[in-house]
C-alpha cells in the first residue's frame, strides 16, 4: 500500500466527506493568528464552533488555563456529577503486522510474542472480576492472522458473564466483522488515529493495513453502523504538533456525534511513553500544562463526551485532572499479554512503560478521598 489514502480490495470504503472536512479545517489552523480576545470570546460561549475550539487550543490560551479549567470543571460536574468510571485493559495477544515506528509491539521488534488460550483468558477474566471491576477493554496487536475475529469474539463471549461493559481496542475491521464482535458482547470500540498529520502518518506507518489513513479514520463509524453503543477517539500526542492533532481529534469526534447523536463518545489523551525505558527522538513532546489545556478544550468543545486518562500518566496528574474534567480512568493496569493472572504473567513484553501502578482498591480509595464517586458500570446487560 504505497498511498496512505488508498484502500486494499478487502476494506469497506465510506464517503470521504467528513474526513475531508476535518482535514480541511485542520489545515486552516494558524496558531499565531489567535489573540487573547479570541480566547476570551470563546470562554463566554456555551456552544463552541471550530474556530472557538482552535482559540482554546492555541498558544494565546496559555494564560487563560485557570479560567478554562474552572469552566471545564463546572461543565463536567453538570453533565457527569462527581462520577469517575473505572476499567482495566486486558491484552490477549501482541502479534502485529504493522511497522509503527513508535510502538513496542511493531512487527520488527524482537520481543516475546504471545496469544492467550481460552483457559488463559478465563483466568484473566476471573482475576480482574475479583477486583470488583465491571468494565474491561480487550486489546490485541494488529494481526488478524494471530487475532482473528472469531478468536476475539470467543474472548468476548467468555467475558459477558463477568462484565457489564466490554470495550475493544483492536485492528480496524469491516462493518460485518464489527457486527460479529458486537453480537459477541462488545459495547465500545476505541481507535487511536495516532496523528492527523498526513506527512507524519506516512512516516510512522511504513507498511501494514494501518497505513490506510481513511480506513482507520472511519473505524468508529463502521462500528457504530454495526450496532456498537459507543466509540473512543484519540491522537497519540507527541507524534506531530499537538495543537493540530488535538484539533483534528475534536473535530473527528464532533463529526461522528453529528452523524450518530445517540452514541456515547469519548476522548482519550495518550502521550508518548517510553518503550523499555527509552522514548527515542521525538520532537513534539507534550508538557503537563499542554495536556491539561487539551483536556479542558475538549470539555468545553464537547461537554457530553467522556475524557479517559490512562496509566500512561502519573498518580498525581490523574488525581488532579479527575477534579477538573477527566471522567474515566484505568486501574490495576498490566500492559503485557496475560498480566493479571499470576499463572499467565511474563508471557510477553510490555507495549510501553506505565506510570500509575495503583491497584483497583488503591484507585478506589484515592478517588473517594477526593470527594468523588467511583462508578464500576453504568449499563445493565440484558
Amino acid at each position: 500500500m504505497k498511498d496512505i489514502m488508498s484502500y486494499t480490495e478487502q476494506m469497506d470504503q465510506l464517503d470521504p466527506a467528513r474526513m475531508n472536512q476535518v482535514l480541511a479545517l485542520k489545515s486552516e489552523f494558524n496558531d499565531a493568528a489567535f489573540t487573547a480576545q479570541d480566547v476570551e470570546t470563546a470562554l463566554t460561549k456555551t456552544t463552541l464552533n471550530a474556530y472557538d475550539f482552535m482559540a482554546l487550543l492555541s498558544s494565546a490560551a496559555g494564560p487563560y488555563l485557570e479560567m478554562m479549567a474552572h469552566k471545564a470543571q463546572t461543565l463536567t460536574r453538570a453533565h457527569f456529577g462527581n462520577n469517575i468510571q473505572l476499567f482495566t485493559p486486558l491484552y490477549i495477544a501482541n502479534y502485529c503486522h504493522n511497522g509503527c515506528r513508535y510502538c513496542g509491539f511493531n512487527s520488527q521488534q524482537a520481543i516475546p510474542r504471545a496469544q492467550l488460550t481460552k483457559s488463559e483468558i478465563q483466568r484473566e477474566l476471573e482475576a480482574i472480576a475479583a477486583t470488583g471491576l465491571q468494565e474491561i477493554l480487550f486489546l490485541t496487536g494488529e494481526s488478524e492472522a494471530h487475532s482473528s475475529i472469531d478468536y476475539i469474539a470467543s474472548a468476548l463471549e467468555l467475558a459477558k458473564p463477568y462484565f457489564a461493559n466490554i470495550g475493544i481496542e483492536i485492528y480496524p475491521t469491516n462493518e460485518a466483522s464489527y457486527r460479529i464482535l458486537h453480537q459477541a458482547g462488545a459495547d465500545f470500540v476505541t481507535v487511536f488515529q495516532e496523528t492527523y498529520d498526513l506527512t507524519a502518518y506516512e512516516y510512522y506507518h511504513p507498511y501494514g493495513n494501518k497505513r490506510s489513513f481513511p480506513y482507520r479514520f472511519y473505524s468508529q463509524e463502521r462500528a457504530l453502523n454495526a450496532g456498537f453503543r459507543g466509540a473512543g477517539f484519540a491522537a497519540l500526542l507527541g507524534l506531530s504538533d499537538f495543537r493540530h492533532d488535538a484539533l483534528a481529534t475534536g473535530l473527528h469526534l464532533q463529526s461522528v456525534q453529528t452523524a450518530f447523536p445517540e452514541a456515547e463518545l469519548s476522548f482519550s489523551v495518550p502521550r508518548l511513553r517510553p518503550i523499555n525505558g527509552e522514548l527515542g527522538h521525538f520532537n513534539h513532546l507534550v508538557s503537563d500544562r499542554d495536556l491539561v489545556q487539551i483536556m479542558c478544550a475538549y470539555r468545553l468543545f464537547m461537554p457530553h463526551a467522556h475524557i479517559t486518562v490512562s496509566s500512561r500518566e502519573s498518580e498525581s496528574f490523574r488525581n488532579a485532572v479527575m477534579k477538573i474534567c477527566a471522567t474515566k480512568v484505568s486501574a490495576g493496569v498490566q500492559v503485557d499479554v496475560g498480566g493479571h493472572s499470576a499463572s499467565n504473567k511474563h508471557k510477553s513484553s510490555d507495549q510501553f512503560d506505565i506510570n500509575d501502578t495503583r491497584s483497583v482498591a488503591q484507585m478506589h480509595a484515592d478517588i473517594v478521598a477526593q470527594g468523588l464517586q467511583v462508578v464500576y458500570h453504568d449499563h445493565i446487560r440484558l
